[in-house]
This record gives C-alpha cells, sequence and structure tokens, in this order.
C-alpha cells in the first residue's frame, strides 16, 4: 500500500512539472509570436497574443502609456509599420512568471535619427496567457546623435514644409506617413 502511495505522489509531481514546464515554454512562445507580429505589422495576430489593454512604460523617462487592444493595432502598429520595422530577439528567457527578451529594432526613422538599430531589454507580464504590460529598457539610445538629427528636421521642415508639422508627435499611421514624408525631403533637400 506504501509503495502505491508514494508511486502516485512521483506520478503526480512528475505530471505537474511537464505542465509547468510546458507554461514556462507557451510564454516564451508567445513572445516570440509577438516580436515576430512586430515585425510583420501584423494586426491579426496582436489581437490572439495581446490583452484587451496593453500597459507600456519605460522607467527611465517616466513614460507609461496604457492602450487599449484596439488603440495599439489602430494607432500604434499601423505607425511602426509605416518605417519598415525589423525586430530581432537577440536574448529571450522567462523567469518567475514574466518573460525577458533583448531585442533589437531597426526601421526607416531609427536609422535616420540614431544611425543604428535600437537595442532593448524588455519584460513582459502575463495575464490569462496574454501579454498585458511591456516594461522597456533602452541599452543603446544614443540620445546626443537622437537629438541632434531629430532638432535639425524639425527646424528644416518648419522652415521648409510647415505643412508637415507635428509630424514627431503623431503615433497613427498618418503621423507615420508624415514623419516618413519628412525624412525623403530633408534628405533630397540639396
Amino acid at each position: 500500500m506504501k509503495k502505491i502511495i508514494v508511486l502516485s505522489l512521483f506520478l503526480t509531481i512528475g505530471f505537474t512539472s511537464c505542465k509547468t514546464s510546458e507554461k514556462e515554454i507557451d510564454k516564451i512562445e508567445i513572445a516570440k509570436q509577438y516580436y515576430k507580429a512586430l515585425d510583420n505589422s501584423n494586426g491579426a495576430s496582436m489581437k490572439i497574443l495581446l490583452t484587451d489593454s496593453l500597459k507600456t512604460e519605460i522607467p527611465e523617462y517616466n513614460y507609461k502609456q496604457n492602450y487599449s487592444l484596439e488603440e495599439y493595432i489602430e494607432n500604434w502598429l499601423k505607425w511602426d509599420s509605416v518605417f519598415d520595422p525589423t525586430y530581432k530577439i537577440l536574448q529571450i528567457e522567462q523567469e518567475n512568471g514574466v518573460v525577458k527578451a533583448k531585442v533589437s529594432k531597426i526601421d526607416k526613422r531609427i536609422f535616420f535619427l540614431q544611425q543604428e538599430p535600437f537595442i532593448t531589454n524588455e519584460i513582459l507580464r502575463f495575464r490569462k496567457n496574454k501579454i498585458s504590460a511591456i516594461e522597456i529598457e533602452y541599452v543603446n539610445f544614443n540620445e546626443e546623435v537622437w537629438e541632434k538629427n531629430r532638432t535639425e528636421i524639425l527646424n528644416w521642415i518648419d522652415e521648409n514644409h510647415p505643412e508637415l508639422n507635428g509630424f514627431i508627435y503623431d503615433q497613427t499611421e498618418k503621423g507615420g506617413i508624415k514623419f516618413l514624408k519628412a525624412i525623403e525631403l530633408y534628405k533630397n533637400r540639396k
């Protein structure tokens, strides 16, 4: 009788361990699918991967933004897609129920302003196996280069194409198109 109880206990522990391991793999897989959806600007996938709202935070800059799922897809994702982004996962792991990822991102806007990819450390938090919050830390943000290039384009646009003013703050698809147009005009100014 004791052997049966001990065997049952070991089997229960074994099955529980397998289920815990599956959950860890699932969160990493969800995170990988999220970055793939970002890379492809895939709103349909985002609807499956995110909760009904998403909190983004960059503590170093005291930046917090809460999006409804619809706002995230219709505004931010479409804005991001205008610049033809490329996201690459450099490292990824699960720790204490969150996924930690080191990510590289380059696009036409970032290349113009910083001249190299952004590298970020990101913490993805989950609720019911969907991403509910993302905390971002910039690893290589070159603020000096970024500010110089940003100031130059804003001043030039203000003087030469005032109809595009405000593009820098408009994180919608329309704002992204204006931003890209401003970059193209600025590059071809000579």
